[in-house]
C-alpha cells in the first residue's frame, strides 16, 4: 500500500471528540488513515511526504445537496425574467433539463467535481434531472466521480411534469443505479431514490416509487417546501401539507434527505424529528430565488439533524457556511443569534449525513482506521487556536483562506494547489464550451 505522512501543520480532528493538535503529523497508508500521533514517532520512509507547514489538516468537506445538471447553464442569458420561484422553474431549469443529453449531463458533472477538489470538497450528494436522457445518466456521472476520484451519493430526479412515461423511466434509473451500488458496494459511489418535490408528483407516481423502492435499503432526496408555493399546492391538491405528505407514502427516515423546508411549521419540524430525517440548508440558493430563510434555529431546537448544501450555486462550502451565518443574522435582525446552530452544520453535521450513505468510512473525522479524505489550508493563526474557539477561526479565519492539498481515499488529487489527477483541464473546458454552445443552441 503507498504511504502519505502528512507534517508540520495543526491538525483539526473534528468528530465527537474534535482535537486541536500540534506538533502532530497522520500517516495515510492505502485509503485510510493509519496513525496519528507526535511528529518525532515518524522516521521511516514514506512514498509522499506533504509539508503542511502555515496550514491547517482537516477533514475533506461533503456538500449535502448539489445539482451538477445545472453547470452548463454558467453566462446563459437567454431564460426570460422571472417574478417568483416557480417562473425560475419554468424559464430556466425546466427548459435546460429537457435539452440535456448524456455528454452534457457527464462535463456537467466532470467539471464542477474538478472545481471541488479545488475548494477541499471530497463527498457530494447529487440530485440529478435529465428527463429526455434518463437512462444510463447516472451511470455516466459515477464515471465522473471514478475519474476525479472523490466520493457521491446520485439519484434522478423523478417528477410528472414530462408525462407518465418519462415518470416510470426516472424510476427505473433510480431502481437501477441503486441495485448497482448495492451489488457494487464501491466506497466511492451511494445511490439515493430521487423525487423533484411534492408539488411535481402525483398520487400514482408517488406510490409507483415507493413500491419500486422496497427492498432496496435507500432513503429518498427530496425537494421540500422550498418555496410557499409548494405548500400551497399540496394543500389545494392533495388536502395535506408536503412533509405529512411524505409521511403518508412512508417516504420520510434517516436515510432520506429533504432539502431546503423553507415553508414548514411545527407540525412538520416534529414529524421530521420523529422519523429521524435529514434536512439540508441551502442558504444562498434560497437567497437567489427569493423564497424565504428556513428557521433553522428552530428545526436545531427540534433535534432535528440539519446540514449545508450549495444548491449549485457554488463547490465551496466554507462560502455557503459563511453566507448562512450572515443571513441568519440579517433575518433575525440579530447579529448574536445562531452561531453555533450555523457553524456546526459543515463540520459536524454533514459527515452524520454523509456517513449514514457511506456507512462504516468515517467520514468527517481525522481519526485511525477512517477513510483518507484529508484537506490542508492555507493558515497561519494569529491568536490563539484550540477546540474552544475552533467554530470563530472556521467562519471567520479559515473560511476565508485557500485550499492547498486536497486527499481522497489515500490518493492525492492536489497539492501545491496544482491538479494531480490524469485529466487534461484545459481539453475538459474546450469540449465543454463546445456542448454548451450546443445546448444553448437548443435551449
Amino acid at each position: 500500500m503507498s504511504s502519505i505522512l502528512i507534517k508540520n501543520g495543526i491538525i483539526i480532528t473534528l468528530g465527537d471528540h474534535n482535537k486541536i493538535l500540534h506538533g502532530h503529523a497522520l500517516l495515510i497508508e492505502g485509503d485510510k488513515i493509519k496513525k496519528i500521533a507526535p511528529e518525532a514517532e515518524f522516521n521511516g520512509k514514506y512514498d509522499t511526504v506533504v509539508d503542511a507547514r502555515g496550514k491547517v489538516v482537516m477533514p475533506g468537506f461533503i456538500n449535502a445537496h448539489m445539482h451538477f445538471y445545472s453547470t452548463l447553464v454558467c453566462g446563459l442569458g437567454k431564460a426570460d425574467p422571472s417574478k417568483d420561484f416557480n417562473e425560475v422553474l419554468k424559464n430556466l431549469w425546466w427548459r435546460l433539463d429537457k435539452k440535456l443529453v448524456l455528454d452534457d449531463c457527464y462535463y456537467s458533472a466532470l467539471l464542477p467535481m474538478i472545481a471541488a477538489i479545488k475548494r477541499g470538497t471530497t463527498t457530494l450528494i447529487d440530485h440529478h434531472a435529465s428527463p429526455f436522457a434518463i437512462t444510463g445518466s447516472l451511470d455516466v456521472i459515477a464515471k465522473a466521480v471514478k475519474e476525479t476520484g472523490l466520493r457521491a451519493s446520485l439519484c434522478y430526479e423523478l417528477s410528472d411534469r414530462d408525462g407518465e412515461k418519462i415518470a416510470q423511466e426516472g424510476i427505473e434509473e433510480n431502481v437501477n443505479f441503486i441495485k448497482r451500488c448495492n451489488k457494487e458496494k464501491d466506497p466511492q459511489l451511494s445511490a439515493l431514490f430521487g423525487l423533484h418535490a411534492s408539488f411535481t408528483i402525483n398520487d400514482k407516481t408517488m406510490h409507483n416509487a415507493v413500491k419500486a423502492a422496497e427492498g432496496l435499503n435507500c432513503g429518498y432526496h427530496v425537494h421540500t417546501a422550498e418555496a410557499k408555493s409548494d405548500q400551497d399546492y399540496n394543500i389545494k391538491h392533495f388536502g395535506t401539507r408536503v412533509v405529512q405528505r411524505f409521511q403518508k407514502f412512508g417516504i420520510l427516515g434517516p436515510k432520506t434527505i429533504c432539502a431546503h423546508c423553507v415553508h414548514i411549521n411545527e407540525h412538520e419540524m416534529d414529524i421530521l424529528k420523529e422519523t429521524d430525517t435529514v434536512v439540508v440548508h441551502n442558504p444562498q440558493s434560497n437567497m437567489n430565488n427569493a423564497v424565504g430563510v428556513a428557521d433553522l434555529i428552530a428545526m436545531r431546537k427540534k433535534g432535528i439533524l440539519v446540514g449545508l448544501g450549495t444548491d449549485a450555486m457554488t463547490v465551496n462550502m466554507l462560502e455557503e457556511m459563511r453566507s448562512a451565518m450572515w443571513i441568519r443574522h440579517l433575518a433575525d435582525k440579530d447579529p448574536s443569534c445562531g452561531f453555533m446552530e450555523v457553524t456546526t452544520l459543515l463540520p459536524f453535521n454533514n459527515p452524520k449525513i454523509a456517513n449514514r450513505h457511506f456507512n462504516g468510512l468515517g467520514l468527517g473525522e481525522l481519526k485511525a482506521g477512517n477513510a483518507a479524505d484529508v484537506v490542508c489550508i492555507d493558515y497561519n493563526p494569529f491568536t490563539p487556536l484550540d477546540e474552544n474557539n475552533f467554530l470563530g477561526h472556521l467562519c471567520f479565519g479559515i473560511g476565508a483562506s485557500s485550499v492547498d492539498t486536497t486527499i481522497a481515499s489515500g490518493k492525492v488529487l492536489m497539492q501545491n494547489k496544482i491538479l494531480k489527477l490524469d485529466i487534461d483541464e484545459e481539453k475538459i473546458a474546450h469540449e465543454a464550451q463546445k456542448l454548451a454552445k450546443a445546448l444553448w443552441d437548443r435551449f
